[in-house]
């Protein structure tokens, strides 16, 4: 498998620099961007599979620089922050990104987190396993193509968002708590994971729905998880 590049897009240099430390010790190709338009302008001329992005950044900040990845792109995307209020973790993700990590952290945890999305993305994503298509009442899910239609139209998903989905789609009508979704999805322990799969849930629903408060595929049963209605 190629070697994989991870751009770190932070203003300060020395955390800049440090998480590239970390990561080349890990085997990955490292990029550096010190504001979100470097970032962003970086993308178009290399090849990064995952971002870590810091949320206050000169000319253009980490939340409105996710929001333009996630025009084109599906990479993940983890969110540094000094704050740690769960709104600005939801917020966060409601935008587009996959995780978030609060400012300061432990090196390996990041590398844990870093390790952790990408194998999603690589090895159950760009370069997934052959599988064959899922599809409940319009709702398709290729596992080969890595892509999603409802009635015949294409719809973009993040790399954790089609895993739930997928998730979902294979075990139709089971009921999934939200630790269950968190460990299979995450592959880590559930740990105050409620908001951060409902957050998921709720734009896979905007994606996926016509009628996102009157779902036709992703129910939530109350006091116990989601199902995908068969």
């Amino acid at each position: 498998m190629e070697q994989l590049t991870v751009m770190v897009a932070d203003d300060d240099q020395e955390i800049r620099e440090g998480i590239s430390i970390y990561l080349k010790n890990e085997g990955f190709l490292v990029v550096g961007a010190a504001d979100g338009q470097e970032a962003l302008d970086l993308l178009e001329t290399t090849q990064v599979h995952l971002v870590i992005m810091d949320i206050m950044m000169p000319k253009l900040d980490g939340i409105h620089s996710t929001f333009k990845i996630r025009e084109k792109r599906n990479i993940p995307i983890i969110m540094l922050s000094a704050r740690s209020e769960d709104s600005d973790k939801i917020h966060g993700l409601s935008i587009g990104a996959d995780d978030y990590v609060t400012k300061p952290f432990h090196p390996m945890e990041l590398m844990a987190r870093v390790k952790s999305q990408l194998r999603r993305y690589v090895m159950l994503g760009n370069y997934g396993q052959s599988g064959l298509a899922l599809e409940i009442d319009g709702l398709r899910l290729d596992s080969e193509s890595k892509t999603v239609t409802v009635d015949g139209a294409e719809i973009r998903m993040t790399p954790t968002e089609f895993n739930i989905t997928e998730l979902l789609m294979q075990h139709p009508g089971r009921v999934f708590s939200i630790g269950e979704i968190y460990e299979r999805v995450w592959r880590e322990p559930a740990y105050n994971a409620e908001n951060i799969v409902a957050v998921h849930i709720r734009k896979i629903r905007e994606k996926i729905e016509a009628d996102p408060k009157n779902p036709r595929y992703v129910k939530v049963v109350w006091g116990i998880g989601y199902k995908m209605e068969k």
